[in-house]
């Protein structure tokens, strides 16, 4: 392995854990088992990866703000991702303004304005589509962005995320392998870049390759809620769907217990899917099948390629995927109680 291409992704690749775990070793964290600290220390050593030596190469005379933009900070999804980029972040001397856009376009530009009147190094975006005026106010800037968790109607600035188009298609397959033949899809905008460029066309490829059209009577909008979730349980019912995948892990827990409240019994009579395998899917009951992302290592990848394009040389060449305008992270699927 080239010397310039160890980073702290592939640290936690070769050690097999958590860059979590790495970036806590590194920083001299104590929470850590004696057995994987001196794994980890090993790799590091094996590699000659020098994270302290990183940390110093800052030349910059002041220190290195990044903004980071979340649009619910009490959503387990974003704070997740948020974990990730405080974590690399923190192992940079880097300092972090953390704000909430409340997912509102008013506010999101507002507050994009703030940090770039305090000057902050870059920032990074989390969300879904863009006002025409936080797109000029991005395009007019020279302050690097990066999109975590996400596909946004902004080509021009990286993002880094799993397929959503692949993981759709693969939720709605495992659900018409089941002899569901009325497969349900619940999203939010039907227009928004990652619903209509993603979502849609993986399900409705699903669909096509079992040899169905695509119904529109059988996707649903709710937005990021519980109680959109539960309340749109008569409509999903009413449509004769007996399963469906869910973009949103909140939405999916109201539309579990709203079957639940209307008798239909889970997985017997309907299956559900989640999509982000966030801590809902384990404390509801039954636990939910869902869709797996890595999302800490989301939010971790997102910061160190603001790193590297805010050209502290801090980012080397090489990084898995880092070179690439768009990083696309490798999503899994775990199944549970929802479904049969």
């Amino acid at each position: 392995m080239q010397k310039q291409s160890v980073t702290i992704y592939t640290v936690a690749r070769e050690a097999r854990v958590s860059m979590a775990t790495v970036s806590r070793v590194v920083n001299g964290n104590p929470n850590v088992k004696p057995e994987t600290r001196k794994k980890v220390l090993d790799v590091i050593k094996e590699l000659n990866y020098r994270p302290n030596a990183v940390a110093r190469g800052l030349a910059s005379k002041k220190a290195t703000t990044v903004g980071v933009v979340i649009p619910d900070v009490t959503n387990d999804y974003f704070s997740k991702l948020a974990l990730g980029i405080d974590d690399i972040a923190s192992m940079y001397k880097y300092n972090m303004i953390l704000t909430n856009s409340d997912a509102d376009d008013h506010k999101a530009l507002q507050v994009v304005r703030s940090m770039m009147a305090k000057q902050v190094d870059g920032i990074i975006f989390m969300g879904h589509d863009i006002s025409e005026e936080l797109r000029q106010e991005f395009s007019s800037s020279t302050i690097p962005v990066v999109v975590a968790g996400s596909a946004i109607n902004d080509e021009d600035l990286p993002t880094v995320r799993i397929n959503y188009q692949a993981a759709t298609k693969e939720a709605v397959q495992y659900l018409l392998n089941h002899g569901n033949d009325k497969v349900a899809l619940v999203i939010g905008s039907k227009t928004s870049t990652i619903n209509a460029q993603m979502r849609i066309p993986g399900y409705e490829a699903a669909l096509k390759e079992a040899g169905q059209s695509l119904d529109e009577t059988l996707i649903f909008e709710a937005h990021d809620s519980y109680r959109e979730g539960y309340d749109l349980t008569e409509k999903v019912l009413e449509s004769g769907a007996k399963a469906a995948f869910v973009s949103d892990d909140g939405i999916a827990a109201g539309l579990l217990n709203g079957l639940t409240d209307h008798g239909s019994k889970v997985p017997a009579d309907f299956e559900l899917i989640a999509a982000n395998d966030t801590k809902l899917t384990e404390i509801t009951r039954p636990k939910m099948t869902s869709v797996t992302q890595p999302l800490y290592d989301i939010g971790a990848v997102s910061m160190r390629l603001l790193t590297k394009l805010m050209g502290n040389n801090q980012a080397t060449d090489g990084e898995d995927g880092d070179d690439e305008q768009n990083v696309i992270l490798p999503h899994g699927f775990e199944e549970r109680q929802t479904t049969r």
